[in-house]
């Protein structure tokens, strides 16, 4: 975080954060690899937040002030910016095919190559996203962002890349109804949208190249320990789980504001499914006991040989962090590993 805040400063220059990002990144894959991890991200250290590099490396897009707020347990709000579209939508240059480039080559574990999801470059300022005058409907733009993660996809695959993670916020805040109602006085109709939002994201997913798998993690936001929403998935299941063409959906189930199990009977056979249950919001460590009570009680509604564990969500979705020491995040993952053993 220093060497950005360094660098964004006039303190650092460009070669001496990429050797701070390089350094971090290296100790974030050991941290992996020590607790026993099989698949291996880079942390996301060389991105401000999770889509910022999306935003840097595609053409037509910008960032201005979001139409939604994190908020906590409190009431306490925070603003936060996101994507908004200014111009045509290219892929001129590579997204996030050096990053992965990086990870194969300091692990001997598979790599994970994250990307945020199609709906995230829309969603976030509802009905003020797009410059009208450059796409004069959603339609005519998630065209061309399909376009974009379709390359994008195929260069990873040619690059090496079997294990592909979407990072989605959209689909799991329009299951809250305040955000639903929100889309709706702005003349929006949030079925429609989810509906909209499947087809783009299998748009941007078609034709893949044979031997990619393909994630998805659906996240009600997670910033400094704060969320965008709450509410469980029944409203949103039957299609997403029966409508995406994606092999394993990361659910969060770490708080009550997600719900219960429930909703996985729509999960079709042949799905991986990796419960969120440890979560990155807070130090205190969860209890074993009742981890495993909770994967019997999801596997009362789908076939217990789908299913996985994880945390919820990333320690950070963006430079801000959470307030997780590394010991801390280091007691989660290896929790997380003795859990799946035990199952």
């Amino acid at each position: 975080m220093q060497a950005y805040h360094d660098h964004r400063n006039g303190k650092a220059t460009d070669v001496s954060l990429a050797i701070a990002q390089d350094d971090a990144i290296r100790e974030a894959i050991a941290l992996q690899e020590a607790v026993g991890l099989e698949s291996i991200t880079d942390g996301e250290f060389r991105r401000a937040s999770y889509w910022s590099s999306f935003v840097e490396r595609v053409d037509g897009l910008e960032i201005k002030d979001a139409a939604f707020t994190f908020r906590d347990e409190a009431g306490h709000e925070q603003v936060f910016t996101a994507p908004h579209v200014s111009g045509p939508v290219r892929r001129q240059q590579a997204i996030a095919v050096d990053e992965f480039d990086f990870v194969r080559a300091s692990t001997s574990q598979t790599p994970k190559t994250t990307l945020p999801s199609p709906p995230s470059m829309h969603f976030w300022r509802v009905d003020q996203g797009i410059d009208k005058a450059v796409y004069p409907d959603a339609k005519s733009y998630f065209t061309d962002l399909a376009a974009v993660y379709r390359q994008e996809i195929a260069a990873l695959a040619a690059a090496g890349s079997t294990y592909i993670q979407l990072d989605d916020v959209p689909f799991a805040m329009l299951c809250d109804p305040e955000v639903r109602a929100k889309v709706a006085s702005k003349n929006i109709d949030p079925d429609q949208l989810l509906q909209d939002y499947v087809a783009l994201c299998n748009d941007s997913l078609r034709d893949r190249p044979p031997g990619v798998t393909v994630a998805m993690h659906f996240c009600r936001g997670n910033y400094k320990a704060h969320f965008l929403s709450q509410g469980g998935y029944e409203a949103v299941a039957d299609l997403l789980f029966n409508g995406l063409t994606v092999d394993a959906y990361f659910l969060e189930f770490d708080s009550p504001r997600a719900g219960d199990f429930t909703p996985l009977r729509f999960m079709p056979t042949g799905r991986r499914v990796v419960l969120g249950l440890i979560s990155t919001k807070t130090p205190i460590l969860e209890n074993p006991d009742t981890l495993m009570r909770r994967l019997d009680e999801a596997a009362l509604h789908i076939d217990p040989a789908a299913i996985c564990i994880s945390p919820q969500c990333g320690f950070a979705s963006t430079i801000g962090g959470n307030p997780l020491t590394i010991s801390e995040q280091r007691a989660k993952l290896s929790l997380v590993v003795e859990t799946a053993a035990a199952l």
